[in-house]
């Protein structure tokens, strides 16, 4: 069963990023661990294709970084220029002119170029420049690029399944036209709900691309095993029906028994075409189907929604890192939700399930937590209209829709905003949660950035430097008063790369919720004590997400044993040691496999043949 993860090209042992200590590397001058390195190792595979088709592979191709040896071996020798590069000279020139772009669409066109043509080189530059790249490759770059994609598209980059593909033969014969069979991972949406900016229908396709690119660089997981989908079903936007470059059906969407037949379709022909335990991660689904959606699937299949329990995680490990500060656990927290849909109530049920963790039944945790949604306080007199998972948090206080209101009333120690409501966190809320608490906890998580509640400016100058602020997407350092804060971002980067790693890995049944908030408790604990008191950061350095990632990914991997979700057997005896020998290496690799000798007796040429009578040459 191990063996089917060792068809790839490397055979060095994969650390968790380029330029890791040793501390990472196994010691090879123990015998065990030698034969567990060369048991988990992945192996070397020379490529079939060779020539100008080798060069056309982005996943085979290294530019001028090919030896004199591999140019004239694999007949492309006179193809390239005759300069010989390295990968580090490739990876400067990148930058260096990616440097140079206007904005940060045309950074995002020029990486999308690099991928086309250079898939090893790509994810160089993106490890080697994770901070100053992840926002142009995902968060909030994408979300304009994705509002774009008519415009800039240029190669494709995932699969259209559409509503007239609607039965598992159809969807079958789409996901066979893919160019890689051993698909572990697939990222899907439907486009309706593409971060802050609505329905963009197949325009939404860069997001399943940009998040499968993050599993690559923050968890190692490899590129062949990636697959972004994206559901046609119609668009409600209008503005795209009526856009010449729009690249998907004008038409309305399609809702209800037809869409659902869908889904369940494509899952089936999924997982039959790829195997039961290939893990499919739902993303930017519009409110009304995410929750259902996942409901229905999670115990089924190897799924999870980040927008709902990614999200969730990620939002969690802030406020448990915070706590480490206010010195209160977080069942002593009020906590106030601006924003109830998926993704805030998904937050609000995973801080119940710590809250219960801490010793609190399920009544006491839900009576600390507040929500408002866009009809206001969601209280006890609203029971009749509020979906089923709202009404355990529905409170017996009086209606209203004043935000300040409710903050001067409850006194929470935590304001979350999930609202998509550009500044509803004004400064005389974000003051009053100062009046109340020492160290306020606020966190304005709507992306993109133009639809935060609040900056992380307005919020450290409100506090006076005192808040301990994340957010959804990126905000610029901020100098108050002489003392330098590092706003963290609560991106979802530090939860689903790690589990995505350990359920592709270990081939796990299903991905339980118990298995996010471990994600969570990891991250808050792997924040550093000066990121917390000497920057305000309540999340690690980003450069730190792959290590990170490889953490979760043991933890997921042990808890899945535990429970018996994982199917991947035997177990490994060093589960590290054989999650880091599958981790995607983005160093160019050796693609001509090293000869070896036979014994000579073995390797002769030649043996006496007897003598023929040859009938028509010896005819007289």
């Amino acid at each position: 069963m191990l063996n089917r993860f060792s068809p790839a090209s490397i055979r060095r042992i994969s650390t968790t990023a380029r330029c890791c200590s040793d501390k990472n590397e196994p010691d090879l001058s123990d015998p065990k661990t030698l034969a567990l390195h060369k048991l988990y190792r992945p192996e070397r595979i020379t490529p079939s294709k060779r020539g100008i088709d080798l060069l056309k592979q982005p996943g085979l191709n290294k530019g001028m970084a090919f030896s004199l040896h591999e140019r004239q071996y694999l007949g492309i020798h006179g193809l390239l220029p005759p300069a010989f590069m390295t990968e580090e000279q490739q990876a400067y020139r990148i930058i260096t002119k990616l440097r140079q772009q206007p904005d940060n669409l045309a950074k995002y066109i020029q990486l999308d170029s690099l991928q086309d043509r250079n898939e090893k080189l790509y994810y160089r530059v993106l490890c080697d420049n994770v901070k100053e790249l992840m926002p142009i490759v995902y968060t909030p770059t994408v979300g304009q690029a994705c509002q774009h994609f008519g415009f800039i598209y240029r190669n494709p980059k995932g699969l259209y399944v559409t509503i007239n593909d609607n039965s598992i033969s159809k969807i079958y014969q789409i996901l066979a036209n893919w160019h890689t069979e051993n698909v572990r991972a697939i990222v899907i949406t439907d486009g309706e709900r593409i971060l802050g900016l609505g329905d963009l229908g197949t325009y939404g396709i860069g997001i399943p691309v940009g998040k499968l690119a993050l599993y690559v660089a923050l968890a190692g997981i490899r590129p062949e095993w990636c697959l972004p989908v994206i559901l046609d079903v119609g668009t409600d936007n209008t503005e795209l029906l009526n856009d010449p470059f729009y690249t998907g059906l004008r038409r309305k969407r399609v809702r209800g028994p037809e869409y659902d037949s869908l889904v369940d379709n494509f899952m089936k022909a999924a997982t039959k075409r790829f195997g039961r335990d290939t893990l499919i991660q739902f993303e930017d689904f519009g409110n009304q189907n995410a929750y259902r959606l996942l409901d229905r699937y999670k115990g089924e299949y190897c799924m999870f929604n980040d927008d709902i329990q990614g999200t969730a995680a990620v939002v969690v490990a802030g406020l448990l890192a915070s706590t480490r500060v206010t010195k209160k656990k977080l069942s002593q927290e009020k906590i106030v939700f601006l924003g109830a849909g998926g993704a805030a109530t998904g937050v609000a049920e995973m801080c119940v399930r710590q809250m219960m963790d801490e010793g609190l039944t399920e009544e006491e945790a839900c009576g600390r937590i507040y929500m408002v949604d866009i009809e206001g306080l969601i209280t006890t007199s609203r029971i009749k209209s509020l979906g089923e998972r709202h009404v355990k948090f529905a409170k017996d206080l009086p209606d209203t829709k004043n935000l300040l209101e409710v903050v001067r009333t409850v006194k929470p120690g935590a304001l979350i905003g999930a609202s998509t409501v550009a500044g509803a966190f004004t400064e005389e809320i974000i003051r009053e949660m100062a009046k109340n608490n020492p160290r306020p906890i606020i966190f304005a998580l709507s992306n993109p950035t133009s639809k935060a509640e609040c900056t992380a400016e307005t919020a450290y100058r409100c506090t006076n430097g005192a808040v301990l602020f994340a957010s959804g997407s990126p905000f610029e350092n901020v100098e108050l008063n002489g003392k330098l804060y590092k706003p963290g971002q609560g991106n979802n980067a530090y939860i689903f790369p790690g589990v995505a790693l350990g359920a592709v890995l270990f081939a796990v049944k299903n991905i339980p919720d118990k298995l996010f908030l471990l994600a969570a408790r990891m991250v808050a604990e792997a924040v550093s004590e000066k990121s917390l008191y000497t920057y305000s950061r309540v999340y690690p350095r980003l450069k730190d997400i792959r290590e990170l990632s490889v953490k979760i990914a043991v933890e997921v991997g042990e808890y899945c044993y535990r429970h018996d979700l994982a199917t991947l057997h035997p177990k490994p005896d060093d589960m590290e040691m054989f999650i880091r020998q599958n981790l995607y290496s983005v160093e160019y690799d050796e693609l001509i496999n090293k000869t070896y000798e036979w014994p000579a007796k073995d390797s002769k040429h030649g043996f006496p043949v007897p003598v023929l009578r040859r009938t028509s040459m010896d005819e007289e």
